[in-house]
């Protein structure tokens, strides 16, 4: 059954459109501005209680009539009034069990700012640290320490924080030249989100793998701590007005990094597949993942194909 409620609500925001088939509705798409109506919306809601909507002239798409009031510059209560008329899952109110294993630093933990000089294994933290290059800057930034004693002797540790600045999870890593462990984790859950506190969900976004690829590229990037996005994170960016978001996976996740990539195209965000040519963005360093991320283009789901087809 057509949601008559609904059509007039997205004809307050999108202007009156045109009835197609299939209780489907034309509107002129806010993304390419086309002048005929090719951004069809079906108010019919599907098995899984969405309203589809897809533009035939620039490949938008999504499942909910709220995502593209946001992508739309609509008003917050036009927002609302979506997501009340549609009967949209409230992805910000979902909860589900997790591990709650309260976190803390390491009790062996040191802070690797203003450390002694006289102290030979922090020195040689430091000098693993220099070789990754990770600055002054970055040990202070991101609260970066190490273990002289304990489980996490002689490694770097690295912290990650929620919103609220409230430790949500840790790495270490060995600084010895042939160690018995390259690194340790805790044994909590990774379904968190890295360094949000750090995070602009206004902007562009990029996903990488580790810590140290977020720390060389600086800029609103959120590891995964893997090759997964975690259903939190996952949540967020579905729910985030970000709508440009960059993909950079080492190549031997390629179908992890297509899986994610379709289905946030679905959710009508715009996509870029970073080509890394086989090397991490901790070993490009800054300056050339920049120069990278400026030349990659929008994927598109020809392109999305062309990659499946190739794998």
């Amino acid at each position: 059954m057509i949601n008559h409620t609904l059509v007039t609500l997205v004809n307050s925001v999108l202007g009156t459109g045109r009835k197609t088939a299939r209780g489907n509705m034309a509107y002129n798409c806010p993304h390419c501005n086309h002048h005929k109506p090719k951004l069809e919306i079906n108010f019919t809601e599907n098995k899984e209680g969405h309203n589809p909507w897809h533009c035939w002239v620039c490949g938008k798409k999504g499942k909910s009539i709220s995502l593209l009031f946001r992508q739309s510059g609509a008003s917050s209560d036009k927002i609302s009034e979506a997501k009340t008329l549609s009967k949209e899952v409230n992805y910000t109110s979902y909860t589900e069990k997790i591990d709650v294993a309260t976190i803390k630093l390491p009790d062996e933990y040191i802070s690797l700012n203003n450390v002694d000089n006289s102290d030979i294994m922090a020195r040689h933290a430091l000098a693993y640290l220099n070789n990754r290059h990770v600055s002054k800057y970055d040990i202070l930034k991101y609260n970066i320490g190490y273990c002289k004693t304990g489980l996490y002797k002689n490694m770097v540790v690295i912290p990650t924080y929620d919103v609220d600045g409230k430790l949500n999870y840790f790495t270490a890593r060995s600084f010895e030249k042939d160690p018995y462990v390259n690194y340790r984790n805790p044994q909590v859950s990774r379904d968190i989100i890295p360094n949000e506190h750090m995070i602009n969900w206004n902007v562009p976004i990029i996903l990488c793998e580790g810590l140290f690829d977020a720390l060389a590229i600086k800029r609103n990037a959120i590891p995964l701590l893997g090759k997964n996005i975690q259903n939190n994170l996952m949540k967020k960016i579905v729910t985030s007005v970000v709508d440009k978001i960059y993909i950079a996976l080492d190549r031997d996740a390629i179908k992890q990094a297509l899986r994610f990539c379709e289905k946030l195209m679905a959710e009508g965000k715009e996509v870029y597949l970073v080509d890394l040519q086989d090397k991490d963005p901790s070993e490009m360093g800054f300056e050339n993942f920049t120069k990278l991320i400026q030349t990659t283009v929008p994927l598109t789901y020809y392109d999305l194909m062309e990659h499946k087809l190739s794998i």
